[in-house]
């Protein structure tokens, strides 16, 4: 009796990525290695790669051309830019006691969303005797991992559940949404990977 191969795919939330690794872990990614851990030790038929790009990088854009015509599958699209809210602050004056209410420029943010992008290619290859192996903590993919899954497909979540715990801050990278859909589960279903047991692999060498 013949045995259907499983067929394997990393789908790469490249921002979400990029920040848990430099941000939590300490270390900076080399994409290219990454690739090549993929497709040779872990057996993926197809690396999707989904990133925003500013324009004028053109470091990162020559990149990632690499890497497209080395196999990937890469979604680029161009940042775009808006500003964020101001914050409102009151400061009570030392000498006379008075409060004042002034306005701080809370400056601008860079956004990409590809998380449209991801969705669809992974609905559209997901099935039985599928494996996906998807980078990120973002809590916004628990619905697609749920319907993946709930069309036969096992899924590894390449993430990190380190996070930054200080006064006045307390954040984890893997969402609690994420964490809670792993719980729901048999064990094997939906799986955690730490992206920093594989840093001695995929490290960008300085």
């Amino acid at each position: 009796m013949s045995v259907n191969k499983i067929k394997r795919f990393a789908f790469i939330d490249v921002q979400n990525t990029a920040s848990t690794t430099t941000q939590l872990l300490g270390f900076v990614v080399d994409w290219h290695r990454l690739y090549e851990y993929l497709t040779d030790k872990w057996m993926c038929d197809k690396v999707f790669f989904y990133s925003g790009i500013a324009k004028e990088d053109i470091e990162t854009i020559n990149e990632f051309a690499l890497l497209s015509k080395a196999g990937c599958m890469v979604k680029m699209k161009t940042y775009y830019s808006y500003k964020k809210p101001d914050k409102r602050v009151t400061i009570k004056c030392k000498k006379c006691g008075c409060e004042n209410l002034i306005r701080l420029s809370m400056g601008n943010r860079h956004k990409s969303n590809c998380d449209v992008d991801l969705t669809v290619d992974a609905m559209e290859e997901a099935g039985f005797n599928k494996e996906f192996l998807i980078f990120t903590g973002d809590g916004d993919f628990d619905c697609l991992i749920q319907k993946v899954v709930e069309m036969g497909t096992k899924v590894y979540i390449v993430s990190s559940n380190a996070g930054i715990i200080k006064p006045g801050l307390n954040t984890k990278r893997l969402s609690s949404r994420l964490k809670t859909i792993i719980k729901q589960y048999d064990q094997g279903v939906i799986n955690l990977i730490d992206i920093n047991s594989w840093k001695i692999r995929i490290e960008k060498k300085v």
